[in-house]
Protein backbone atom coordinates (compact mmCIF):
# COMPACT_ATOMS: atom_id res chain seq x y z
CA UNK A 1 0.00 0.00 0.00
CA UNK A 2 1.58 3.27 -1.15
CA UNK A 3 0.98 5.99 1.45
CA UNK A 4 1.73 9.67 1.87
CA UNK A 5 1.84 11.44 5.24
CA UNK A 6 1.66 15.22 5.01
CA UNK A 7 1.81 18.14 7.44
CA UNK A 8 2.24 21.74 6.34
CA UNK A 9 2.92 23.55 9.60
CA UNK A 10 6.18 25.44 9.96
CA UNK A 11 6.82 25.19 13.70
CA UNK A 12 5.91 23.08 16.71
CA UNK A 13 5.46 19.34 17.07
CA UNK A 14 3.31 18.83 13.94
CA UNK A 15 6.16 18.26 11.45
CA UNK A 16 8.02 15.99 13.88
CA UNK A 17 4.88 13.95 14.53
CA UNK A 18 4.33 13.62 10.76
CA UNK A 19 7.92 12.50 10.20
CA UNK A 20 7.69 9.86 12.93
CA UNK A 21 4.36 8.60 11.58
CA UNK A 22 5.67 8.42 8.01
CA UNK A 23 8.73 6.47 9.14
CA UNK A 24 6.65 4.01 11.18
CA UNK A 25 4.23 3.45 8.29
CA UNK A 26 6.88 3.26 5.59
CA UNK A 27 5.16 6.18 3.87
CA UNK A 28 6.39 9.08 1.77
CA UNK A 29 6.56 12.37 3.68
CA UNK A 30 5.44 15.84 2.64
CA UNK A 31 6.22 18.86 4.81
CA UNK A 32 6.20 22.61 4.42
CA UNK A 33 9.39 23.73 2.72
CA UNK A 34 9.59 26.30 5.53
CA UNK A 35 9.33 23.69 8.31
CA UNK A 36 11.83 24.32 11.09
CA UNK A 37 12.40 20.56 11.32
CA UNK A 38 13.93 20.48 7.83
CA UNK A 39 16.65 22.92 8.91
CA UNK A 40 17.85 20.76 11.82
CA UNK A 41 20.72 18.28 11.95
CA UNK A 42 18.20 15.41 12.26
CA UNK A 43 16.07 16.54 9.31
CA UNK A 44 13.97 13.62 8.00
CA UNK A 45 13.82 12.53 4.39
CA UNK A 46 11.07 14.57 2.76
CA UNK A 47 9.85 13.40 -0.64
CA UNK A 48 7.64 16.45 -1.22
CA UNK A 49 8.54 19.83 0.29
CA UNK A 50 5.63 22.20 -0.36
CA UNK A 51 6.25 25.97 -0.32
CA UNK A 52 3.77 27.45 2.16
CA UNK A 53 4.38 30.92 3.63
CA UNK A 54 6.67 32.98 5.84
CA UNK A 55 4.19 35.58 7.06
CA UNK A 56 0.79 37.15 6.39
CA UNK A 57 1.82 38.76 3.08
CA UNK A 58 3.18 35.53 1.62
CA UNK A 59 0.15 33.62 2.96
CA UNK A 60 -2.22 35.90 1.03
CA UNK A 61 -0.02 35.70 -2.08
CA UNK A 62 -0.01 31.89 -1.98
CA UNK A 63 -3.79 31.77 -1.55
CA UNK A 64 -4.28 34.03 -4.58
CA UNK A 65 -2.43 31.42 -6.66
CA UNK A 66 -4.52 28.46 -5.41
CA UNK A 67 -5.38 27.02 -8.88
CA UNK A 68 -1.70 27.12 -9.88
CA UNK A 69 -0.68 25.49 -6.61
CA UNK A 70 -3.23 22.69 -7.01
CA UNK A 71 -1.91 21.95 -10.51
CA UNK A 72 1.66 21.89 -9.18
CA UNK A 73 0.63 19.45 -6.43
CA UNK A 74 -1.16 17.16 -8.91
CA UNK A 75 1.97 17.01 -11.08
CA UNK A 76 4.17 16.17 -8.08
CA UNK A 77 1.77 13.63 -6.57
CA UNK A 78 0.79 11.70 -9.71
CA UNK A 79 4.11 9.78 -10.08
CA UNK A 80 3.78 8.53 -6.49
CA UNK A 81 0.74 6.41 -7.48
CA UNK A 82 -0.68 6.69 -3.97
CA UNK A 83 -3.32 4.41 -2.48
CA UNK A 84 -4.11 6.75 0.45
CA UNK A 85 -2.82 9.86 2.20
CA UNK A 86 -2.85 10.92 5.85
CA UNK A 87 -2.90 14.50 7.10
CA UNK A 88 -0.88 14.21 10.30
CA UNK A 89 -2.10 17.52 11.77
CA UNK A 90 -4.30 20.11 10.02
CA UNK A 91 -2.73 23.38 8.83
CA UNK A 92 -3.95 26.33 6.70
CA UNK A 93 -3.15 24.99 3.19
CA UNK A 94 -4.52 21.46 3.64
CA UNK A 95 -7.61 22.00 1.50
CA UNK A 96 -5.37 22.57 -1.54
CA UNK A 97 -3.63 19.24 -0.89
CA UNK A 98 -7.04 17.59 -0.39
CA UNK A 99 -8.31 18.91 -3.75
CA UNK A 100 -5.16 17.69 -5.53
CA UNK A 101 -5.44 14.24 -3.98
CA UNK A 102 -9.14 14.01 -4.80
CA UNK A 103 -8.34 14.91 -8.43
CA UNK A 104 -6.06 11.86 -8.45
CA UNK A 105 -8.66 9.65 -6.76
CA UNK A 106 -6.61 9.25 -3.57
CA UNK A 107 -8.64 8.99 -0.32
CA UNK A 108 -7.44 11.03 2.62
CA UNK A 109 -7.52 10.42 6.35
CA UNK A 110 -7.06 13.18 8.91
CA UNK A 111 -5.41 12.80 12.31
CA UNK A 112 -7.39 15.07 14.64
CA UNK A 113 -5.49 16.29 17.68
CA UNK A 114 -8.14 18.78 18.90
CA UNK A 115 -11.84 18.64 18.09
CA UNK A 116 -12.43 22.10 19.57
CA UNK A 117 -10.30 25.22 19.80
CA UNK A 118 -8.66 25.87 23.16
CA UNK A 119 -9.20 29.35 24.66
CA UNK A 120 -6.62 31.74 23.23
CA UNK A 121 -5.05 29.13 20.95
CA UNK A 122 -5.01 28.62 17.19
CA UNK A 123 -5.35 30.98 14.23
CA UNK A 124 -8.38 32.64 12.57
CA UNK A 125 -10.71 30.15 10.87
CA UNK A 126 -8.67 27.21 12.22
CA UNK A 127 -11.67 25.07 13.19
CA UNK A 128 -13.62 26.03 10.07
CA UNK A 129 -10.73 24.90 7.87
CA UNK A 130 -10.21 21.72 9.91
CA UNK A 131 -13.87 20.71 9.70
CA UNK A 132 -13.96 21.48 5.98
CA UNK A 133 -10.98 19.17 5.55
CA UNK A 134 -12.56 16.48 7.74
CA UNK A 135 -15.76 16.54 5.68
CA UNK A 136 -13.69 15.66 2.62
CA UNK A 137 -11.92 12.76 4.33
CA UNK A 138 -12.60 9.04 4.03
CA UNK A 139 -12.21 8.89 7.80
CA UNK A 140 -10.71 10.54 10.86
CA UNK A 141 -8.12 9.33 13.36
CA UNK A 142 -8.59 10.63 16.92
CA UNK A 143 -5.70 10.48 19.39
CA UNK A 144 -7.97 10.08 22.43
CA UNK A 145 -11.50 8.91 23.19
CA UNK A 146 -12.12 12.44 24.47
CA UNK A 147 -11.50 13.81 20.96
CA UNK A 148 -13.32 10.93 19.25
CA UNK A 149 -16.46 11.55 21.29
CA UNK A 150 -16.42 15.24 20.44
CA UNK A 151 -16.00 14.46 16.72
CA UNK A 152 -18.93 12.05 16.80
CA UNK A 153 -21.01 14.73 18.56
CA UNK A 154 -20.11 17.09 15.71
CA UNK A 155 -21.61 14.64 13.20
CA UNK A 156 -18.55 12.72 11.96
CA UNK A 157 -19.28 9.00 11.71
CA UNK A 158 -16.03 7.33 10.59
CA UNK A 159 -13.69 8.04 13.51
CA UNK A 160 -10.89 5.61 14.40
CA UNK A 161 -9.42 5.74 17.90
CA UNK A 162 -5.63 5.76 18.13
CA UNK A 163 -3.08 7.25 20.55
CA UNK A 164 -0.08 9.59 20.67
CA UNK A 165 3.18 7.65 21.19
CA UNK A 166 6.25 9.16 22.90
CA UNK A 167 7.74 11.86 20.68
CA UNK A 168 11.54 12.01 20.78
CA UNK A 169 13.51 15.26 20.54
CA UNK A 170 16.95 13.68 20.78
CA UNK A 171 18.63 10.91 22.78
CA UNK A 172 17.31 9.87 26.19
CA UNK A 173 19.14 11.88 28.90
CA UNK A 174 20.25 10.58 32.34
CA UNK A 175 17.33 9.60 34.62
CA UNK A 176 15.49 12.08 36.87
CA UNK A 177 17.37 13.32 39.97
CA UNK A 178 20.71 12.11 38.55
CA UNK A 179 22.04 15.68 38.96
CA UNK A 180 21.80 15.37 42.77
CA UNK A 181 20.23 18.81 43.32
CA UNK A 182 16.70 20.13 44.01
CA UNK A 183 13.74 18.54 42.24
CA UNK A 184 13.52 20.29 38.88
CA UNK A 185 10.05 20.94 37.52
CA UNK A 186 9.37 22.14 34.00
CA UNK A 187 6.18 23.62 32.58
CA UNK A 188 6.68 23.72 28.83
CA UNK A 189 4.39 24.85 26.03
CA UNK A 190 2.09 27.71 25.01
CA UNK A 191 1.53 30.11 27.92
CA UNK A 192 -2.25 30.24 27.64
CA UNK A 193 -5.09 30.25 30.22
CA UNK A 194 -6.29 26.70 29.54
CA UNK A 195 -2.85 25.38 30.55
CA UNK A 196 -3.85 26.05 34.19
CA UNK A 197 -0.70 27.95 35.12
CA UNK A 198 -2.82 30.00 37.53
CA UNK A 199 -2.92 26.90 39.78
CA UNK A 200 0.84 26.98 40.32
CA UNK A 201 1.21 30.03 42.65
CA UNK A 202 -1.32 28.63 45.13
CA UNK A 203 0.23 25.17 44.89
CA UNK A 204 3.69 26.69 45.32
CA UNK A 205 2.74 28.21 48.67
CA UNK A 206 2.00 24.67 49.86
CA UNK A 207 5.46 23.61 48.67
CA UNK A 208 7.30 26.46 50.42
CA UNK A 209 9.58 24.22 52.46
CA UNK A 210 10.28 21.70 49.70
CA UNK A 211 13.60 21.62 47.84
CA UNK A 212 12.11 22.32 44.40
CA UNK A 213 12.75 24.69 41.54
CA UNK A 214 10.51 25.48 38.57
CA UNK A 215 11.04 26.72 35.04
CA UNK A 216 8.05 27.91 33.01
CA UNK A 217 9.12 28.04 29.37
CA UNK A 218 7.02 28.82 26.32
CA UNK A 219 5.41 31.60 24.35
CA UNK A 220 2.26 33.57 25.07
CA UNK A 221 0.85 37.01 25.87
CA UNK A 222 2.17 38.84 28.90
CA UNK A 223 -0.48 38.54 31.63
CA UNK A 224 -0.85 39.01 35.41
CA UNK A 225 -0.67 35.22 35.62
CA UNK A 226 2.92 35.31 34.34
CA UNK A 227 3.75 38.11 36.79
CA UNK A 228 2.43 35.93 39.63
CA UNK A 229 4.62 33.06 38.46
CA UNK A 230 7.67 35.32 38.30
CA UNK A 231 7.03 36.40 41.89
CA UNK A 232 7.25 32.82 43.15
CA UNK A 233 10.52 31.93 44.93
CA UNK A 234 12.78 29.44 43.10
CA UNK A 235 10.78 29.90 39.89
CA UNK A 236 11.65 31.48 36.54
CA UNK A 237 9.52 32.36 33.51
CA UNK A 238 10.95 32.37 29.98
CA UNK A 239 8.34 33.81 27.63
CA UNK A 240 9.87 32.87 24.29
CA UNK A 241 9.60 30.50 21.38
CA UNK A 242 11.67 27.36 21.95
CA UNK A 243 13.30 26.19 18.70
CA UNK A 244 13.46 22.50 17.79
CA UNK A 245 17.16 22.38 18.59
CA UNK A 246 16.56 23.34 22.26
CA UNK A 247 13.66 21.05 23.19
CA UNK A 248 15.80 18.01 23.99
CA UNK A 249 18.16 20.10 26.14
CA UNK A 250 15.21 21.63 28.01
CA UNK A 251 13.72 18.22 28.80
CA UNK A 252 17.12 16.90 29.88
CA UNK A 253 17.35 19.72 32.46
CA UNK A 254 14.06 18.68 34.08
CA UNK A 255 13.23 15.83 36.40
CA UNK A 256 9.50 16.15 35.80
CA UNK A 257 7.10 17.93 33.51
CA UNK A 258 4.15 19.56 35.28
CA UNK A 259 0.89 19.96 33.33
CA UNK A 260 -1.74 21.70 35.49
CA UNK A 261 -4.19 21.94 32.56
CA UNK A 262 -7.80 23.08 32.90
CA UNK A 263 -8.68 21.19 29.71
CA UNK A 264 -6.78 19.02 27.24
CA UNK A 265 -7.24 16.75 24.25
CA UNK A 266 -3.88 15.12 24.85
CA UNK A 267 -0.44 16.63 25.29
CA UNK A 268 2.47 16.74 22.86
CA UNK A 269 4.64 18.04 25.72
CA UNK A 270 3.77 14.93 27.75
CA UNK A 271 4.64 12.72 24.76
CA UNK A 272 8.03 14.45 24.51
CA UNK A 273 8.63 14.09 28.26
CA UNK A 274 7.84 10.37 28.18
CA UNK A 275 10.24 9.86 25.27
CA UNK A 276 12.95 11.60 27.32
CA UNK A 277 12.29 9.36 30.34
CA UNK A 278 10.99 12.26 32.46
CA UNK A 279 8.32 12.01 35.16
CA UNK A 280 5.00 13.73 34.47
CA UNK A 281 2.55 15.38 36.88
CA UNK A 282 -0.73 16.19 35.17
CA UNK A 283 -4.29 17.07 36.03
CA UNK A 284 -6.99 14.52 35.37
CA UNK A 285 -8.78 16.41 32.56
CA UNK A 286 -9.80 15.67 28.96
CA UNK A 287 -7.59 13.16 27.21
CA UNK A 288 -4.67 13.42 29.65
CA UNK A 289 -6.09 10.63 31.80
CA UNK A 290 -6.13 8.27 28.80
CA UNK A 291 -2.69 9.29 27.62
CA UNK A 292 -1.01 8.81 31.00
CA UNK A 293 -3.16 6.15 32.69
CA UNK A 294 -1.23 3.12 33.87
CA UNK A 295 2.20 4.71 33.41
CA UNK A 296 4.42 4.35 36.46
CA UNK A 297 6.26 7.57 35.58
CA UNK A 298 3.08 9.69 35.66
CA UNK A 299 1.12 11.13 38.59
CA UNK A 300 -2.44 12.31 37.87
CA UNK A 301 -4.34 14.66 40.17
CA UNK A 302 -7.44 16.82 40.30
CA UNK A 303 -7.13 20.38 38.88
CA UNK A 304 -6.79 22.23 42.19
CA UNK A 305 -3.74 23.61 44.05
CA UNK A 306 -3.85 21.14 46.95
CA UNK A 307 -3.98 18.06 44.74
CA UNK A 308 -1.27 19.48 42.48
CA UNK A 309 1.04 20.19 45.42
CA UNK A 310 0.50 16.68 46.83
CA UNK A 311 1.30 15.08 43.48
CA UNK A 312 4.51 17.11 43.19
CA UNK A 313 5.57 16.23 46.75
CA UNK A 314 5.02 12.54 45.98
CA UNK A 315 7.87 12.79 43.45
CA UNK A 316 10.16 13.34 46.45
CA UNK A 317 8.54 11.09 49.07
CA UNK A 318 7.79 8.20 46.68
CA UNK A 319 9.71 8.72 43.43
CA UNK A 320 8.04 7.09 40.41
CA UNK A 321 9.79 4.31 38.58
CA UNK A 322 12.05 5.34 35.74
CA UNK A 323 10.59 3.75 32.64
CA UNK A 324 12.69 3.08 29.56
CA UNK A 325 10.60 4.36 26.64
CA UNK A 326 9.91 1.85 23.86
CA UNK A 327 9.53 4.56 21.25
CA UNK A 328 10.01 2.46 18.13
CA UNK A 329 7.62 -0.26 19.29
CA UNK A 330 4.94 2.27 20.31
CA UNK A 331 5.06 3.96 16.91
CA UNK A 332 5.02 0.62 15.11
CA UNK A 333 1.93 -0.52 17.00
CA UNK A 334 0.18 2.73 16.16
CA UNK A 335 1.18 2.47 12.50
CA UNK A 336 -0.05 -1.11 12.19
CA UNK A 337 -3.40 -0.22 13.77
CA UNK A 338 -3.90 2.76 11.43
CA UNK A 339 -2.89 0.70 8.41
CA UNK A 340 -5.51 -1.94 9.26
CA UNK A 341 -8.17 0.75 9.44
CA UNK A 342 -7.36 2.59 6.22
CA UNK A 343 -6.44 -0.35 3.98
CA UNK A 344 -9.21 -1.00 1.43
CA UNK A 345 -11.21 -4.16 2.06
CA UNK A 346 -11.10 -6.79 -0.74
CA UNK A 347 -13.42 -5.75 -3.53
CA UNK A 348 -13.96 -2.28 -2.12
CA UNK A 349 -11.00 -0.37 -3.55
CA UNK A 350 -11.06 3.34 -3.07
CA UNK A 351 -10.41 4.41 -6.61
CA UNK A 352 -13.09 4.66 -9.26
Amino acid sequence: MRLLVWQQGRFGAGPRYAAALAQAMGAALSLSAQAELLRGDDAPRCELAVPTYRGLASLLARLSLAPVRIGWLVRRLRPMRLDAAICAMPAPFDLLMAVALRWLGVPIWVVVHDADIHPGDGFPLQMWLQRALCRRAAGLIALSAHVRNRLIAQGFSKVVLSHLPPLAFGPVPPPPRAHGGPLRLLSFGRLLPYKGLDLLPAAWRLLESADIELRVVGQGPETPMLDALRAMPRATVENRWVPESEVGELLAWADALVLPYREASQSGAAAAALAAGRWVVATRVGGLSEQLAGLGSARLCEPNPGALASAILSLISAPPCVETPEIGQDWQRMAEQIRREIEPRPGTGYKA
